[in-house]
């Protein structure tokens, strides 16, 4: 048998023992990919004392950037919640689009909503909205719903900082204006093709709540257009970090030469200080001119970092995972097969996402796993542009969102929420989700075309 066959197998029984420990034994993700890791590691020829400095590489590389930013954004997501700023923002929307455009309302709200907080919380604080307007028009939640639904999940497979794109991000060393600026472009037109257009045909329930929530406008907190100061707050990090990518751009293509006050733009615009700005801004604006008090604040900073803390450390072991496979040297052989066709390595990245998705139902693990197994093929390939990095790691964050099923808490939150069974679920969000996948692809193929 070939080293090349015996490596392949090796990575492929790794990926099973992973997929297997949380699946079968519901072992937690960032156990699984540990062993999943050392599995490889043993197998594939690395020697015992060689994998402890492996793992520590792995894990120290990738949570010098990743524990920060999704440290600052949980934080900065908990005060946003907290304010009622979120649903604030979205009742603003409905307002100015009126009942006849409500589902283009939900559709925006939740694209901006989710770039900061996480799935189930931008669903969550949000449902009270279309529950409100479902009562006013007589409608089923569905047809609010499904548009809400598809922005929340394209934001957050796409655009930082929520922590699967910032982790691939990392892994796949693209910088996180690139990823924001591809990640809009990319996912805004999918958003309105899915939100508004396609989900139309799967918003058929007939169920009708009559136990609604009312929601009503207060825009006003102790003085504080929460409105206006949300959404500065949201768009204000994001634009910092855009700004840093473009200068850097052109600076480094030669279109212009440093300046004095250019070392300033690309410091206040790294995603540490953007996301430090953004968090001081909301903690002072949100929080303490909107009425909440410093023991509050310190008690909300304090439990987001609680569930921060799991989700940096799975990111964390994915980075394990991608250095293990790494120093296998399986990145040289995956590059040697598809060497030449940009389109190929978009494909392999959306395929692997994809099946371990479907496979073990984590939007977030998917995309780690994905990231960890391509990362090692671009180390290989010497100078990647950043756009061809940047798709490639929207290509993972497309896998990431196909086929939400009974495997996904995310499909679950949708099913109780709307209160609907089982095959209603997979009959509408299921099927929307892979839409919402196959309609991303098909996009990153064509702008790979182009740039």
């Amino acid at each position: 048998m070939s080293q090349e066959l015996v490596l392949i197998l090796t990575i492929a029984s790794g990926i099973s023992v992973l997929l297997l420990l949380i699946i079968r034994f519901r072992l937690n993700a960032f156990l699984a990919l540990l062993i999943a890791s050392i599995w490889i590691g043993l197998f594939s020829g690395i020697t015992p004392s060689e994998i402890g400095s492996v793992i520590s590489k792995g894990m120290g590389d990738t949570l010098g950037f990743v524990a920060t930013i999704v440290g600052l954004g949980s934080i900065f997501g908990a005060i946003l919640e907290h304010s009622g700023g979120a649903r604030q923002l979205s009742t603003f929307m409905l307002k100015k689009t009126g009942e006849s455009k409500a589902r283009l309302a939900m559709m925006l709200s939740g694209f901006v909503v989710a770039i900061p907080v996480f799935f189930d919380v931008a669903f969550i604080i949000l449902f009270p909205v279309i529950q409100a307007i479902a009562q006013k028009t007589r409608k089923p939640l569905l047809w609010y719903a499904m548009p809400l639904l598809t922005g929340i999940a394209i934001t957050h497979s796409f655009i930082p900082p929520t922590p699967g794109p910032v982790a691939v991000a990392d892994i796949l060393k693209v910088d996180l204006g690139w990823m924001i600026g591809l990640g809009v472009v990319v996912g805004l037109p999918v958003a309105v093709l899915c939100g508004l257009w396609l989900t139309r045909y799967f918003s058929f329930s007939t169920t009708i709540d009559h136990e609604i929530a009312q929601v009503t406008m207060e825009p006003q907190a102790n003085g504080i257009n929460l409105v206006a100061v949300t959404n500065w707050a949201i768009t204000l990090p994001l634009l910092l970090m855009v700004m840093q990518a473009i200068f850097n751009t052109l600076r480094n293509t030669g279109m212009i030469e440093p300046f004095p006050g250019f070392e300033l733009i690309l410091f206040i615009g790294h995603p540490f200080s953007a996301l430090i700005i953004a968090t001081l801004f909301a903690i002072y604006f949100l929080g303490r001119k909107a009425g909440l008090d410093q023991e509050k604040l310190t008690k909300i900073s304090g439990e987001a970092l609680g569930p921060a803390g799991i989700i940096i450390l799975i990111t964390g072991a994915g980075g394990v995972l991608k250095q293990m496979l790494i120093t296998t040297g399986i990145g040289t052989m995956i590059a040697d097969q598809v060497a030449g066709s940009p389109t190929s390595f978009i494909l392999l990245a959306y395929a692997i996402a994809a099946l371990v998705r479907i496979l073990q139902g984590s939007a977030t693990i998917s995309m780690i796993t994905g990231a960890g197994i391509i990362g090692p093929v671009l180390s290989t390939l010497g100078d990647v542009g950043m756009a061809d990095r940047t798709l490639l790691a929207l290509a993972i964050a497309a896998g990431s969102v196909i086929a939400s099923h009974v495997n996904d808490s995310g499909f679950w939150l949708v099913n109780r929420y709307l209160k609907h069974d089982v095959v209603e679920t997979l009959r509408s969000w299921t099927i929307v989700s892979t839409i919402i996948s196959i309609c991303s692809i098909l996009i990153i193929l064509l702008i790979s075309l182009v740039i």
